[in-house]
């Protein structure tokens, strides 16, 4: 693609309205020394330096949505509690709009808090519950989602396995979405892998790929063959247009019809892998939309996602970094 089109691609994100519906989290982060044990247990005592919270699931796919310019609509639910208060800040201090969030008294707001000291992770506490909506706050899910899809140009599911997207519930969305003509691309968990008929681009990694299908297979760099017909099976299930498989080290594979591209992954220093997902698929969300082939929407979401994993913790893309990268690489 010449730089000069994928600069007006980066510049059309901007006019883009994106609905991200799903699990929604406090990400928690408590850095620290640890310089001895503790008498009381065989575990490090760490003494607190500072602590943070960052928008983390869906909220941080909405917030790599901000970054590269185009508009973010949240659809979620989450508890009358402290860590949805904390939620809710979040995103008052960043501009993200929270009309379509659903409080209830019965959920309460995941938050994952991680321990770390000398840059490594000592230990992570989750605060959460995974059991599917009841019938009024799927409906009142429903209804937000409804009020928010007539502005969206594409839906993204961001399935964390944590209830909100209960098979129901997704069933329902891609049919209002269909209805509507609006295509929707998927980042799913293993609860509800096979729920997602007729989306427009599936994007699970490789565990998800064999959780969800109840298939074992080798790497794709040692077992091609495994990896395609476990793709293929996935296509045949759920028919989507577009299947985009990230591959860790291995980088990541797309199909569109029967077109198929494999690309490595770019050599880089991993700081943390935390939150990759959630940028391959913000980008892929606004390469569909755009009507960019699936083998562009793999290239360029593989660099988002490498740009992140230099960083520490769940942090949203550079758009412009990533756009230089992607002038360089020649898309």
């Amino acid at each position: 693609m010449p730089e000069t089109s994928l600069t007006d691609l980066f510049n059309d994100f901007n006019n883009l309205c994106v609905l991200i519906i799903g699990d929604v989290m406090v990400d928690a982060y408590v850095w620290g020394r640890a310089t001895r044990l503790s008498p009381e247990a065989p575990v490090p005592v760490v003494h607190v330096a500072r602590t943070e919270n960052r928008l983390g699931g869906a909220a941080n796919v909405a917030l790599n949505v901000q970054a590269l310019g185009a508009t973010p609509l949240l659809c979620a639910v989450i508890g009358t509690d402290a860590g949805g208060d904390q939620l809710l800040q979040l995103l008052h201090e960043r501009d993200l709009p929270a009309d379509g969030l659903i409080r209830s008294a019965a959920r309460p707001t995941t938050v994952k808090q991680r321990i770390l000291a000398h840059g490594q992770q000592l230990l992570r506490i989750d605060s959460e519950i995974e059991t599917d909506l009841n019938a009024e706050e799927a409906e009142q899910l429903l209804a937000a989602y409804d009020d928010l899809l007539v502005r969206a140009d594409v839906v993204i599911f961001e399935d964390y396995d944590k209830g909100v997207l209960s098979e129901a519930v997704i069933t329902e969305c891609i049919a209002r979405a269909r209805q509507h003509g609006i295509p929707t691309v998927v980042d799913p968990k293993k609860k509800n892998f096979l729920a997602y008929r007729h989306c427009t681009l599936f994007k699970p990694n490789l565990k998800e790929l064999r959780e969800g299908l109840k298939l074992e297979f080798g790497e794709p760099n040692t077992d091609r063959a495994g990896f395609e017909a476990a793709v293929a099976r996935l296509r045949e299930e759920l028919t989507p247009e577009m299947v985009l498989v990230t591959l860790s080290e291995y980088g990541v594979f797309a199909q569109q019809a029967a077109e198929k591209t494999y690309l490595p992954a770019h050599l880089r220093i991993i700081s943390d892998v935390s939150g990759a997902g959630d940028t391959v698929i913000s980008i892929a969300a606004l390469c569909v939309a755009l009507g960019r082939p699936a083998a562009f929407t793999a290239a360029l979401a593989n660099l988002g996602g490498g740009l992140v994993c230099e960083q520490v913790g769940v942090v949203p893309v550079e758009k412009q970094r990533l756009l230089e990268e992607a002038q360089e690489a020649g898309l």
